[in-house]
Order: C-alpha cells, then sequence, then structure tokens
C-alpha cells in the first residue's frame, strides 16, 4: 500500500497542495489523503468491472475495451472525487471560522482588556469556544508553548486558516506586540472591524439570497396566482358561451 501511494502521488502530483490543505483542515496526513484516493479509485473501478462482467455472464457480452475504459474512468473519478471531498471540507471548514471569528476577537478583547496576557487571553479563549477557531486558537498556544514565539505562533495561525480577516487581525496584533502598544485598545478596535466586516458580509449574502427567492416567485407562485385569478373569468365565458 506505501507503493501504491507513492505510485499515485507521483503520477497525480500536487502533493504541496494536498499538504496545504490538511493542514487548512487540521487533521490527517498527506498520506492518508492518497491512501483515500486509492481506495476510493480501487472501489469504483472494481465496482464497475464488478457490473460490466456480472452484465457479460448474465445478459449480453460486453466489449473487453469499453468495459476496461468504463473502468479506468470510474477509479479516476473516485480519485477526483476523494480530492473534491477534501477540498470541500476545507472550504466549510473555513466558513465555520469565520462565523465564528467575530465573537472570539471580542472574547479575546475582553480578556486582555480584564487583565489577561496575550498568552493568558489565548487560554481562556480556547478553553471557552469549542468551535474549529477555538481549537486552532489551542494549536496556536500549544506552540508558543513550545518554544516558539507568540507573534511566529500567530502568524502559523494565520498561514493556515487563509482567511484574510484573519490575516488582518493577527497583524495588528502583532504590530501592537512588537511595538509595545496597548493590546487591549487594539484588539477592541479590531473587534469593531471584524464585527463590521461581518455585518458586510451578512448584508451582501441576504442580497444574494434575495435574487435567488425571486426565482420560485415568478415561475412558480405568480403564474399560480394569475391562474387562480383569471380562471373565474375564463369559466364564466365558457358558459356564456
Amino acid at each position: 500500500m506505501r507503493a501504491a501511494v507513492g505510485w499515485l502521488d507521483r503520477v497525480l502530483g500536487g502533493s504541496r497542495s494536498v499538504a496545504l490543505r490538511v493542514e487548512a483542515l487540521g487533521a490527517g496526513s498527506p498520506e492518508e489523503v492518497r491512501l483515500d484516493q486509492l481506495v476510493w479509485g480501487g472501489s469504483a473501478l472494481g465496482l464497475v468491472l464488478g457490473l460490466g462482467l456480472l452484465k457479460a455472464s448474465l445478459f449480453s457480452p460486453v466489449p473487453p475495451v469499453a468495459l476496461a475504459v468504463c473502468s479506468l474512468v470510474a477509479g479516476g473519478a473516485g480519485v477526483f472525487a476523494r480530492d473534491r471531498s477534501l477540498t470541500r471540507a476545507v472550504i466549510m471548514r473555513r466558513r465555520r471560522m469565520l462565523a465564528e471569528f467575530p465573537t472570539v476577537a471580542e472574547l479575546l478583547a475582553l480578556s486582555v482588556a480584564a487583565g489577561e496576557g496575550p498568552v493568558g487571553a489565548l487560554d481562556r479563549v480556547s478553553r471557552l469556544c469549542g468551535g474549529e477557531l477555538g481549537r486552532e486558537l489551542g494549536r496556536t498556544l500549544a506552540d508558543a508553548r513550545a518554544g516558539a514565539s507568540l507573534v511566529q505562533a500567530l502568524q502559523q495561525l494565520a498561514d493556515r486558516a487563509a482567511l484574510p480577516i484573519l490575516r488582518r487581525f493577527v497583524d495588528g496584533v502583532v504590530v501592537a506586540v512588537e511595538r509595545g502598544s496597548p493590546l487591549a485598545d487594539v484588539l477592541r478596535a479590531q473587534a469593531v472591524d471584524v464585527r463590521e466586516a461581518g455585518r458586510r458580509a451578512l448584508i451582501e449574502t441576504a442580497a444574494r439570497r434575495e435574487i435567488g427567492m425571486m426565482v420560485p416567485v415568478v415561475f412558480l407562485i405568480l403564474p399560480v396566482s394569475v391562474a387562480f385569478a383569471l380562471f373565474p373569468g375564463f369559466y364564466g365565458l365558457t358558459l356564456t358561451g
């Protein structure tokens, strides 16, 4: 299996992309993803091949070339589906982190304003928050306690998350720590900016959903309403005629 995983990695390439997505997901390893791709592709290939042989034995013969091509296509589709599922998992995790971020930023600002240091605030918020961002803060705190500086740990957090709003927040905190600025004021201002950004994103999402809601109204509800309004008149004209 290790040799097969290595062969698949050499054939597909993109090891750096897989490693970045696994790092952003915070679980598993690139080798496990390649192994899953091998299993998914092999399962799809075996399923199509088995169905083709079953059809050939019970009903009519199947051209070997067509069966081989369909099996290979199914195997490639299985490998691609695992890759897409990894990308989808990363996107969903980033969306959850983005939804949790305004609350986490305000909790950090409150903790620092109450007298906690940066490390103590991270510890408190990571224990209070049970979401994806809370776990990332716990990972950042573990990196800081393992020997990395707080600035390096926060920058690694921003790199893993790959969220522009989180990177801006981290940059503000890093500048405050390096220059000795009042961290509580910086965090409070950053929390306000994050909350405003979340509000703007919500308004933009609502505007897009409003356009989507017009589709069933125009093509389903409106025609039915018009039919109910006009049907009695047409029926009366039919009776009169």
